[in-house]
Order: structure tokens, then C-alpha cells, then sequence
């Protein structure tokens, strides 16, 4: 067991925000301000950047009334980025943890919030520093490996099958083809989430594509036009990373063969722009409309929609997210660990329950989990194993109705 350690708590927040990432802060705050070796509680504004840049705030002066508001606001309260440390920054840092005596540092966030927690802890151990450093899970992706499901994900999903069920009856209204864009640029759990809301074969998606399967445009158009033959109408849900057989984006491959300069959009990590503009939905509207002629045909992209709309909250994903900022504290005050990442452990039994554990920091950074072979159904859809998978993530999606057409 490592030597008990005393000195103030820092947590931070980083890259993209949930509806529930707040109630990690405030899971945090309840449990850090009982603990007798945390002198402060502490909250760094914009993550690393903000330790870097001094800029902290008294997490333990805010009253009760203010957290509790604050864990039912969406987005990061204490403002996120999207940085990966230098081996320079972390020594900076150190060195402000060494002025302000913190010996504890919690990060929330993904993947790449993890292997930053990751880099923090190590660098700091050899020059000298000891301290505490956990990672707090958070992502709608749900794509953390060592986990069962990722805090932020439930609500997210929620929203995604809502917005589907809404557009199906849309589409039901007004027949045609309607794509659907959803988040997910390396796996596809938040695209399987469009189905939870259906109650049989006619309703929408009739098609989804996620990144766990290669994507093949002709066999795509194909099955939009099986399937508008069929009912006289098609919802599609797509992921925005779709890809073809060497891993190559779709609309990369589209924009390069169109001679687009959306070709050469990339963000800041890189990776070419896949849903952000809506080019991708308008790209595969514009094939399918090639291809069936005059059919009405339509595209949305969700978006940043997905991911902190206030109004879809998952009572399970609220409470596991409030639960896992208190676990981070626990873990670390515990001296069992000097570092590690929340996780999360579906138990057995007739009712959902689950229970947190600490998982190695080398396990869960980087590297994404897809969306195994069991949850996916032929080329274009998902199996009842993922809705027994998510639902108790999401909560009841109630059915849609229909008139029964009684002749008047």
C-alpha cells in the first residue's frame, strides 16, 4: 500500500462535454470536502490548460445549492480543451502543483484524457512528485475499453432514439429518404442507439451504418432502394465514420472523386472534418438521388445536439456519473492505487445494477472499443443483443402509436 498522502485536490475537465459530465465534478466535491487529507478542493478552469496557466477555482466554497444545480447543467462547468501535454507542460504543471501542494489530480473525459492522466502520473513520479492521478470516465462515444458503458453515453443514446422516432414519423408523414448523421468516428454505439425506439420492420432505421463494418456505396444504394420499394419510404441512420475497406473515410473518398476541397478539411488533432459541416449527409443524399431520380431525399447532421441537450437525461447515466467522481476520490485517498480510471461493472441478476472498479491507466488510454460482433446484424443493422445491452443505460423509450384506421 502506498504511504498516505496530504494536500489538495484538482480536477479538470476535458474534450467534448455531456449532460451528465457536471455530476462527476459534484460527485467529486461531496467526496473530496469530507476527506480529511485533502486540505483543498480544487477545479482547474479549461483542464490542463488551466493548470498551466494558474487558473483554479475553490470547488470547496461553493454551497450545496449551487453543486446540486450545477450537476443538472449540461456541458463542463469548469470549461474543457482538447490538448495532449508536452513532456514540458507536465513539468510546468508539476511545478505548479508543487507551489499550490497538490497531491491529488482528477481528469474527466475519454480516451485521451486517460493517457494524458496517464503521462501526468509518470512524469510527475520522476521528477519526483508524488501525487495521485485517476482518470473519471466520461464520453457518449462509450468507446473506453476495460469498461461496461461510459458515463454520458445513456443520455446521449436517448436523444439519439427520440430524434429517431420523431424523424420517423416525420418520414411517415411526408414519405421519401431521410439520412440521419450521428457521432461516432471510430465505432458505432451511439448510431446502434437510433434503433431502441422501433417496434417493428416498418419503422425507421430501416438501415444503419456504423464504422464496424465497411461501407460500400453501391451495396448502400442498393438497400435504400430495396427498402423504399418495399414500405414507399427509407430512415437511415449513418455513423460519420464511415469507411471503406483500407479505413479511408467516406466522404474523403467522395470529396476526392468529386474534387471538393472538402477533401482537405481536417481538424485540430488531424483527422479530416467527417460530420461537423454536414457535407457527409448532403454526399449521400446526393447519391441516393442520383441514383432512384426524382425522389424526395433529405439529410441531417445531429451533431454537438447529441451531446448536451438538457431535456433527455438518463436518470441511470445522471446517477453513475455522480457515482464515478466520488469513486475517483475514494480510489485515490484509498492508497491502494497511485493512479488508475474509474470503470464500470454490470452485475448479474434479474435488475440492472453495477458496481465501479480501478482499471490500469495503460489499459483504457488511446485506444478505442468497438461495437462487438454480437450487437451487429448483417451488413446494415444491430441485434436485440445491444437493445438488452443499452436500454437500462437509457431508461424506457415509449412506443409511438398509430390511428387504426377505421373506415369512417
Amino acid at each position: 500500500m502506498e504511504t498516505p498522502l496530504r494536500g489538495a485536490a484538482v480536477i479538470g475537465q476535458s474534450g467534448g462535454p455531456t449532460v451528465v459530465i457536471n455530476q462527476s465534478l459534484v460527485g467529486y466535491v461531496e467526496e473530496a470536502v469530507q476527506a480529511d487529507a485533502v486540505t483543498r478542493v480544487l477545479g482547474a478552469r479549461h483542464g490542463v490548460r488551466g493548470v498551466l496557466d494558474d487558473r483554479f477555482v475553490d470547488l470547496g466554497r461553493e454551497s450545496r445549492e449551487t453543486l446540486e444545480a450545477v450537476a443538472r447543467t449540461p456541458a463542463a462547468a469548469l470549461g474543457s480543451v482538447r490538448m495532449k501535454p508536452t513532456a514540458e507542460d507536465v513539468a510546468r504543471m508539476v511545478e505548479v502543483f508543487r507551489r499550490r501542494d497538490v497531491r491529488f489530480f482528477f481528469y474527466v473525459g475519454g480516451n485521451d484524457t486517460a493517457e494524458t492522466a496517464h503521462i501526468v502520473e509518470s512524469q510527475a513520479r520522476e521528477l519526483g512528485w508524488e501525487m495521485r492521478c485517476f482518470h473519471v470516465p466520461k464520453t457518449i462515444d462509450n468507446d473506453l475499453r476495460v469498461t461496461d458503458h461510459c458515463p454520458g453515453y445513456g443520455s446521449a443514446a436517448r436523444f439519439v432514439a427520440h430524434a429517431f422516432q420523431g424523424d420517423d414519423r416525420d418520414n411517415r408523414s411526408l414519405p421519401g429518404i431521410k439520412i440521419d448523421v450521428v457521432m461516432g468516428r471510430h465505432a458505432g454505439w451511439l448510431t446502434a442507439a437510433s434503433t431502441l425506439g422501433r417496434r417493428s420492420v416498418e419503422d425507421g432505421p430501416h438501415l444503419v451504418y456504423v464504422p464496424e463494418r465497411v461501407f460500400d456505396p453501391e451495396a448502400f444504394l442498393a438497400a435504400v432502394e430495396s427498402v423504399y420499394r418495399e414500405f414507399g419510404r427509407c430512415v437511415v441512420a449513418v455513423s460519420e465514420g464511415i469507411h471503406d475497406a483500407e479505413g479511408k473515410p467516406f466522404l474523403q473518398t467522395y470529396a476526392e472523386r468529386m474534387g471538393s476541397v472538402l477533401a482537405g478539411q481536417r481538424d485540430s488533432h488531424g483527422n479530416v472534418q467527417l460530420s461537423g459541416t454536414g457535407a457527409l449527409g448532403d454526399a449521400l443524399a446526393r447519391l441516393v438521388k442520383e441514383h432512384l431520380g426524382d425522389v424526395r431525399v433529405r439529410a441531417d447532421t445531429f451533431g454537438y445536439l447529441q451531446r448536451s441537450f438538457p431535456a433527455d437525461v438518463s436518470p441511470v447515466d445522471a446517477a453513475e456519473a455522480r457515482e464515478v467522481g466520488r469513486a475517483a476520490v475514494r480510489a485515490a485517498l484509498s492508497g491502494e492505487h497511485a493512479s488508475g480510471s474509474i470503470a464500470l461493472r454490470r452485475l448479474e441478476g434479474p435488475a440492472y445494477a453495477c458496481e465501479t472498479f480501478v482499471a490500469p491507466l495503460s489499459d483504457v488510454a488511446r485506444v478505442t472499443k468497438d461495437l462487438p460482433e454480437e450487437f451487429l446484424d448483417g451488413e446494415h443493422d444491430v441485434s436485440p443483443a445491444f437493445r438488452d445491452y443499452a436500454l437500462p443505460l437509457v431508461g424506457e423509450i415509449t412506443p409511438m402509436a398509430d390511428l387504426e384506421d377505421v373506415p369512417a
